[in-house]
């Protein structure tokens, strides 16, 4: 089979490939002034979402968070300026006066370790990092709004070192799986289990040999389905052996040998074939939910969650190919420790790139179709708001209930779906203006 394209893995892995919504029709001039009220009573306006200066009027946020200790934040399009900057000045908002401790993004579980390692410790340079993770069109994550990010969390750690912050990737060990992840798992074996280390030398093999998405991609589907059970037996092996008197260290490098099983596990599908696709993304939300989960289990961490809203909610707006999504399984795992908060556009523009030859493309997209919930979302009279969807009076409340076209700007498409707001998400806040994002140079 021909190579898996860097182009064909972002737009079925990240939902990166961001599409153009129709032509914006006039503004409907029959919505009843009492929805639009009731919407505007229940909304808190947000003063902007710069992450600098007074974060005062995030209070509302934090009060409907309460004691939850993972909270996501969707975004409905990659690469717009003010959802990313929106997720800092949340995520510092939470570091500050909820007791929050890990930013997890929607990227590679090792891209998330090479950055925890620059926040807690100054390890290696962030650009240099956000180049080899990020470059090449492999995510759309390479602008100067996640440097600003990173930075500010390595400046946080020095100034607050009782209180360190974390950068988390729940994902997939995607573009490449690195030669350290096989080799922490092999040596800890070695020196704990050693009559065991020849077998996962062996279990391994062929995977390391073939570590990167192009050329496991490049290898036939029966043979990659062979070396993911081999990774996967790897993982139960490893799990089943007594941790010894280094508990904490024995679960880190099994959840390794877990992301080196997934790794394999989903790139053994054929994401080409639009049959398996649906498989293939339900496992990958499975494995992004169970990640989230054991790092919170295992660090005692609140965590903010970064992805696309259609990873985050408790529904999925594209049953077809996303058929049970990460915020399903965490909530089903979670309950109440668990809160979604989507959000919704305007009008504006992000930027993304192409995924072929690492240029980045700058995506428009048009004001709400008229029937839209964004439609109504976008007469309110706030620039930016929040909209604790839990507790609105009517008839806004039937409103949020209502299944109407919204918008999910991901894959290629028209971007408006039926669905259910407040079926999705608990929180929502609007933005009625989007701009690009920053691309770094040279990523």
């Amino acid at each position: 089979m021909p190579p898996l394209s860097r182009r064909s893995l972002l737009v079925a892995l990240s939902g990166a490939g961001l599409a153009l919504s129709t032509t914006a029709t006039p503004a409907s001039a029959n919505q009843t002034p009492t929805l639009i009220d009731a919407l505007t009573r229940a909304s808190h306006p947000l003063r902007t979402t710069s992450p600098r200066g007074n974060l005062r009027d995030l209070h509302p946020l934090g009060a409907a968070i309460g004691n939850t200790p993972v909270v996501a934040l969707g975004e409905v399009a990659h690469g717009a300026r003010e959802l990313f900057t929106l997720k800092h000045r949340v995520f510092r908002y939470l570091v500050l006066e909820k007791g929050f401790t890990t930013f997890a993004l929607e990227t590679s579980w090792t891209s998330g370790l090479r950055l925890s390692d620059y926040v807690r410790h100054g390890t290696g340079d962030p650009r240099g990092i956000m180049a080899e993770e990020f470059g090449g069109g492999a995510w759309p994550w390479g602008v100067r709004e996640y440097l600003d990010l990173i930075e500010w969390m390595r400046d946080h750690n020095r100034r607050h070192p009782e209180t360190q912050v974390q950068f988390m990737g729940n994902d997939l060990a995607h573009p490449y799986i690195p030669g350290t992840l096989f080799d922490d798992v092999i040596n800890y074996v070695a020196e704990h289990y050693p009559a065991l280390r020849h077998r996962f030398v062996e279990l391994y093999r062929d995977l390391k040999a073939h570590a990167t998405t192009d050329e496991f991609s490049a290898l036939p589907q029966p043979r990659r389905r062979r070396i993911a059970a081999l990774a996967r037996r790897a993982e139960r092996l490893l799990a089943a052996q007594p941790p010894g008197a280094d508990r904490a260290t024995h679960d880190w490098t099994a959840q390794h040998a877990r992301v080196i099983a997934q790794t394999a596990t989903l790139l053994a599908f054929d994401l080409e074939d639009p049959t398996e696709i649906p498989d293939a993304m339900r496992y990958r939300d499975e494995l992004m939910a169970r990640n989230t989960i054991w790092w919170h289990h295992h660090t005692g961490h609140k965590i903010l969650l970064s992805a696309h809203n259609g990873h985050t909610a408790y529904q999925t707006y594209d049953p077809e190919n996303y058929p049970v999504i990460q915020g399903t399984y965490i909530r089903d795992l979670l309950g109440a420790d668990y809160l979604s908060i989507g959000t919704t556009l305007g009008a504006g523009a992000a930027t993304t790139p192409d995924g072929e030859d690492g240029d980045w493309e700058v995506r428009r997209f048009d004001p709400p179709r008229e029937g839209s919930s964004e439609h109504t979302l976008n007469r309110l009279p706030h620039a930016y708001y929040l909209l604790d969807m839990r507790a609105t009076p009517q008839p806004a409340h039937e409103w949020l209930r209502e299944r109407r076209p919204t918008r999910d700007i991901g894959p290629p498409g028209d971007p408006y779906r039926p669905y259910t707001l407040a079926n999705g998400h608990d929180l929502l806040i609007h933005l009625r203006q989007l701009r690009p994002a920053n691309p770094l140079p040279g990523i």
